[in-house]
């Protein structure tokens, strides 16, 4: 993820500023997300986002959570203020392993084919993994029999 400002206004003399910062989520296989950023009173909002492919609204909850800390970082304000204790916010959301994640990522998988939308991006957003480790758990999740087989064989 990239962040770099973009303008910043400053409201006369020792007066608080408002500032946009550009924000690019890109990704191996050439999808990315662009966003505005805006920091005012020492408050964080998004204020455009544009992705390629399209982001669902879940996908777009998911797209808020990956960039809070880096942009919080990147615009000066540090971390976002949780009830959580320190230390316990994660990266990427926390996923389980085994029998569970693998029926997890099937569960993900159809629901993106029956919306309609890219299901190896809805597995992305879902694990917060990059492509190449979601296609692999969705390999997992075939040879597990959660999915049907990606080619038939003769």
């Amino acid at each position: 993820m990239s962040v770099w400002p973009a303008w910043e206004v400053q409201e006369g003399e020792g007066a608080a500023s408002t500032a946009w910062f550009n924000v690019r989520l890109a990704f191996t296989d050439g999808a990315r997300v662009d966003a505005l950023a805006v920091v005012a009173e020492g408050h964080l909002s998004i204020e455009d986002v544009r992705a390629q492919p399209a982001l669902s609204l879940d996908d777009l909850a998911l797209f808020a959570d990956w960039i809070e800390g880096p942009l919080f970082e990147a615009c000066g304000l540090g971390p976002a203020e949780e009830d959580e204790p320190a230390g316990s916010r994660r990266a990427r959301p926390a996923w389980p392993r085994g029998t569970e994640g693998r029926r997890l990522i099937a569960q993900e998988y159809r629901a993106a084919q029956d919306e309609g939308v890219d299901p190896v991006l809805a597995v992305m957003c879902a694990t917060g993994h990059s492509r190449r480790k979601s296609l692999r758990m969705i390999a997992q999740a075939r040879d597990a029999g959660y999915l049907t087989p990606r080619h038939a064989r003769r």
